[in-house]
């Protein structure tokens, strides 16, 4: 991938679909409600993904979310994520998505496709896998991460799964509090570790650890710009300039959409082509 051939870098896009197994309708009703929540049930294939970034002169990070500890669906394998990245590899990079609670055995899959199949990071989503990003618990799998210096991504704040189902689907919005981060950081402090979205309503304790901790991103994927909250936009045009980076949630948000509002939500132009590449092409040393 040559950073300097594309316009942006999404650090924050989803397999949807996997191309060797069928979608697991466990649980459909939290299918439903997550459809009705971002008003879409579109679910491209990842080389459908891959072609349109290409046409877009865009590159992007794809993952899929392993929940089936928590949630119990089946998740789509990373191996084949990897697979699709390493015959796109000039417009698209693999992060693989492991629950924590697997334990050491999470950290053995962890070796194997960072070393053979070349993955370069690692999300989570606390929420949806039940786990405080914190607990010692998950320090088997961040070990593994953190031999490599590899990025690790956490969803943070609200989230789209369980919205509206009963009871939230028994899904705590609360492991996904950003502030837990906080520790992570200090304890693999050469790991890049980025916060995921705008983090409502833990907005400032996002930028607080980002602040205090010079190894803390933000993406700022999962909501049009035009909604970002106003300290958010404030910081990315100053103090955290360099640890902002593009993100959308694709297939949720668009990258039309997302540039399109990026335009006049108020961010400076000094500060535009750091977030839409630079500053996501240092962090993963493209």
């Amino acid at each position: 991938m040559d950073i300097n051939k594309i316009v942006a870098l999404d650090i924050h896009t989803h397999a949807e679909v996997s191309c060797c197994q069928p979608h697991d309708d466990f649980r459909p009703e939290l299918d439903e409600a997550f459809a009705k929540y971002f008003k879409s049930d579109k679910r491209p294939t990842m080389q459908e993904t891959a072609d349109f970034y290409r046409e877009q002169n865009m590159a992007l990070v794809m993952f899929t979310i392993d929940s089936e500890f928590e949630v119990g669906k089946k998740r789509i394998p990373n191996i084949e994520v990897a697979e699709c990245a390493l015959k796109n590899d000039d417009v698209m990079l693999a992060f693989a998505s492991i629950d924590p609670h697997k334990g050491r055995m999470g950290a053995r899959e962890a070796r194997d496709l960072i070393e053979n199949y070349g993955v370069k990071g690692f999300k989570f989503h606390p929420t949806v896998q039940g786990f405080y990003p914190n607990d010692s618990m998950a320090y088997h799998l961040y070990e593994v991460i953190a031999e490599y210096n590899l990025p690790m991504l956490f969803h943070s704040g609200h989230s789209g799964f369980g919205s509206g189902v009963k009871g939230g689907g028994g899904l705590r919005l609360e492991y996904s509090n950003p502030m837990h981060l906080d520790d992570v950081a200090i304890d693999f402090p050469d790991c890049p570790i980025i916060i995921a979205h705008p983090s409502w309503p833990w907005q400032d304790e996002a930028l607080s650890v980002a602040m205090h901790k010079p190894n803390v991103y933000i993406d700022l994927s999962g909501w049009s710009p035009k909604y970002f909250p106003a300290q958010l936009v404030q910081y990315a045009n100053t103090l955290l300039k360099d640890r902002m980076l593009f993100g959308t949630d694709f297939p949720l948000i668009t990258p039309e959409r997302w540039m399109k509002d990026f335009e006049t939500a108020g961010f400076k132009e000094e500060v535009k082509e750091g977030i839409l590449k630079g500053n996501a092409g240092r962090m993963l040393k493209l």
